[in-house]
């Protein structure tokens, strides 16, 4: 198993992207950290992966503050007595609109959850993980941050955040065997798009139509997400530091027509 012994944090591992990953890192061995907003949902993830015969804890927490991500963390380390690996997954997905009609409330609660959500759990692991001498952390970004595909300013802005943020973690914890690294996915089959599927087009006939501009011709599911997290988790990756993976079925690639 990739991850035997390991112990992973995964915020919004309740569902979506963040479940899929959970689920994944579990069946290679890795003991589980859900932190999330919804509880009936990361309560059940939790309870999936303890059903398969690994551990599991699930952890209410707001990742835009700063108490209560310190809080996340040392219930971790409580629990299983280390953190070994960090996913940053969750993320506030706001509806699609023009640049200037965004509010600014919803560019602070964007940028909060998204990119502040990152720096505060880096920041909550990074002294624990120093002292071990050992450490992996994946920040979830999107293809959005380098090739917006609709007018999302502030989902943009805090996604390409996370990809500064992460080469400069990076280049500082090289040398002390913490390996810091961005997936930026294409469209995935998740609840992060219900707000931007106009009302009364069913959710498979959205989800065929938005795949046409893939490449690969369909959207990405969570386990595609999972497969490159698994990899930037285990020790196969373990001189890859400051990358960024695209998984998105060829995306940001287009033909010019």
């Amino acid at each position: 198993m990739l991850l035997k012994s390991r112990v992973s944090i995964i915020t919004g591992g309740a569902r979506g992207i963040g479940k899929g990953i959970a689920l994944r890192f579990s069946e290679e061995g890795s003991d589980i950290v859900i932190a999330d907003l919804l509880d009936k949902e990361g309560s059940q993830t939790a309870s999936e992966i303890q059903q398969k015969g690994r551990r599991a804890l699930y952890v209410h927490c707001d990742v835009s503050a700063a108490q209560q991500v310190r809080t996340l963390v040392k219930q971790a380390i409580k629990e299983f007595g280390k953190v070994d690996i960090l996913v940053n997954n969750a993320a506030f997905g706001p509806p699609s609109r023009p640049f200037a009609e965004i509010s600014e409330a919803e560019w602070d609660r964007t940028i909060a959850v998204n990119l502040k959500g990152v720096f505060l759990c880096c920041q909550a692991v990074i002294g624990h993980m120093k002292q071990n001498n050992y450490g992996k952390i994946i920040n979830i970004s999107s293809g959005n941050a380098v090739s917006p595909a609709l007018p999302m300013a502030h989902y943009a802005a805090s996604k390409a955040g996370i990809l500064g943020l992460t080469n400069d973690i990076a280049l500082e914890y090289a040398p002390f065997g913490i390996c810091v690294n961005a997936i930026l996915p294409g469209p995935v089959r998740t609840e992060l798009w219900d707000t931007n599927i106009p009302p009364g087009v069913p959710k498979e006939a959205f989800f065929k139509e938005l795949g046409k501009v893939v490449p690969m011709k369909r959207v990405g599911e969570p386990a595609d997400i999972a497969d490159a997290a698994l990899f930037l988790a285990s020790d196969l990756s373990r001189f890859i530091t400051a990358a960024q993976i695209h998984v998105g079925g060829g995306l940001p690639l287009r033909y010019q027509m």
